[in-house]
């Protein structure tokens, strides 16, 4: 680690874990989705909205801090990256949740599970590493394992999208159940932006 002569500002460690933590509870809630009803499903859509406004007010926080420190843990940029990706995510899970409920999608296709699966993984993973950031310590089997699960989320995703166009569904489902898999792809892409900018922030820092 490189010797400091100056200060740091440290709440922002206490921030990326409040944000982490919450994507972990928005990953729980798209495991709830699964073979839910239709009334639960309107149930955990409004408490994902809460997570997400919650996310919200995490990245908000962050944002603040940044712009009123004048040093910083680690460089601005990299802190910006961060909570702006972290936010992604939530918002990516959200909409996943609020698409099934609004197209009203009875069942979802086998793979969606696998997808969410891998989510809800890597945002174990994520919610144990942000604190780990302060000692920007024990952190590489961390974006390895998460730049591993990202690539078992496209080969998960690409088999979803042949099911789908091989005929068994009506062009009109093709197009809802392709935005719902295509947005959980895009959850596990924000992930590997994370994980790759924890890295970044460790090269630097060392």
């Amino acid at each position: 680690m490189r010797f400091r002569l100056t200060p740091r500002e440290t709440s922002f460690y206490e921030l990326f874990a409040t944000a982490a933590d919450n994507v972990l509870s928005g990953s729980k809630l798209l495991m709830e989705l699964l073979g839910s009803d239709a009334a639960t499903r309107v149930e955990i859509a409004e408490r994902m909205r809460a997570a997400e406004h919650a996310g919200d007010d995490a990245t908000h926080a962050i944002f603040h801090r940044l712009n009123s420190s004048f040093i910083t843990p680690f460089d601005r940029e990299d802190i910006y990256r961060l909570a702006s990706t972290l936010d992604d995510i939530m918002d990516f899970m959200e909409e996943a949740v609020d698409l099934v409920v609004l197209y009203e999608i009875d069942e979802l296709p086998k793979g969606v599970d696998q997808q969410i699966e891998v989510l809800c993984r890597a945002a174990e993973l994520t919610a144990e590493a942000m604190p780990r950031l302060r000692t920007m310590e024990q952190l590489s089997e961390y974006w390895i394992e998460v730049n591993r699960l990202e690539n078992q989320a496209d080969r998960i995703h690409r088999k979803l999208l042949a099911h789908l166009f091989n005929g068994t569904y009506e062009a009109i489902e093709v197009m809802k159940l392709k935005q719902v898999v295509d947005v959980l792809e895009e959850a596990a892409d924000a992930f590997e932006t994370v994980a790759n900018t924890v890295e970044t922030i460790v090269v630097k820092e060392s």
